[in-house]
């Protein structure tokens, strides 16, 4: 059952680490404003009293996912260049040297990389 989980944030992380950014900056927000600037969502926002009962939380977990988002946008951006760069390579020798690290930033990637490293070792006949 995990496996099936993993994989499937695993396909679609690009689209899960920029809908934590877009929420956490959102939250954020909010938390900033009502802690700030507790008029604004008073009058401006209608948020009841409860609501801003609440706001040192609403901040806190908007940062931690602001946060998060932009650690996992920033990791698969890198992992994604690391990867096009090392398979863009015509050479069998320079990709054997990053084989194994290759490989292993493959594996918490897309399938559709996974794809790529398995065609560029046929390609180069690399087992």
């Amino acid at each position: 059952m995990s496996g099936r989980l993993t994989g499937f944030i695993r396909e679609f992380i690009l689209f899960f680490s920029v809908l934590l950014l877009i929420l956490g900056l959102i939250i954020f927000f909010i938390g900033i404003t009502s802690v700030w600037f507790p008029d604004i969502p008073k009058n401006i926002l209608n948020f009841s009293e409860d609501i801003l009962n609440w706001n040192i939380y609403f901040l806190m977990i908007g940062f931690i996912l602001l946060v998060a988002g932009i650690y996992y946008l920033y990791l698969y951006l890198k992992n994604r260049k690391f990867i096009l760069d090392e398979l863009e390579t015509n050479k069998r020798s320079e990709l054997l040297k990053r084989h194994s690290e290759i490989k292993s930033t493959v594996k918490h990637m897309p399938s559709k990389y996974q794809k790529m490293l398995k065609e560029k070792e046929d390609e180069l006949k690399i087992r």
